[in-house]
This record gives C-alpha cells, sequence and structure tokens, in this order.
C-alpha cells in the first residue's frame, strides 16, 4: 500500500511538472511569434492610401505630392490633372 501511495505522489509530481514546462514553452512560443511579427510590420512600415484608387501601399513604396499618396505615378498624374481647373 505505501508503495502505490508514492508511486501515485511521484506521478503527480511528474505530472504537474511536466504540465508547468509546457506552458512555459507555450508561452515563449507565443512571445516569439509576437515578437517577429511586430519586427515584420516595422520592416514593412506604415501603410497609406492612394488618393486616386484608395489602396493601401506600404508607406515605402508609395509616392507624395502636394500632402496626398499614391501608389503610382500614374495615379497621381490623373488625380492633379483632375484636380486642376480647366480653362
Amino acid at each position: 500500500m505505501n508503495l502505490l501511495l508514492i508511486r501515485l505522489i511521484i506521478f503527480a509530481v511528474l505530472f504537474f511538472a511536466g504540465l508547468k514546462l509546457y506552458r512555459m514553452y507555450r508561452e515563449w512560443k507565443l512571445d516569439h511569434e509576437s515578437q517577429l511579427d511586430a519586427e515584420s510590420q516595422q520592416e514593412a512600415g506604415q501603410m497609406v492610401r492612394c488618393a486616386w484608387c484608395k489602396v493601401h501601399v506600404p508607406e515605402a513604396d508609395a509616392l507624395r505630392d502636394q500632402g496626398e499618396w499614391f501608389c503610382s505615378s500614374a495615379h497621381r498624374d490623373r488625380f492633379l490633372q483632375e484636380q486642376r481647373p480647366e480653362d
């Protein structure tokens, strides 16, 4: 009977130690993934919206003219052409 009780205690200790290690690993993995996501977002930069087609593009790839963002030079030219008063 005493041997059975000792085995049960050892099993319980090993089970809780394994559970604690699993939780620590899972927390480390989630922290690591969130850190990688934050780094990739910083590399991509902020997203801006094209004034002509309303598509969001990374700020590094966008063009800025007269306080507006554009996804391409063609859209910039079309937007600025419409803004000019036609005589």
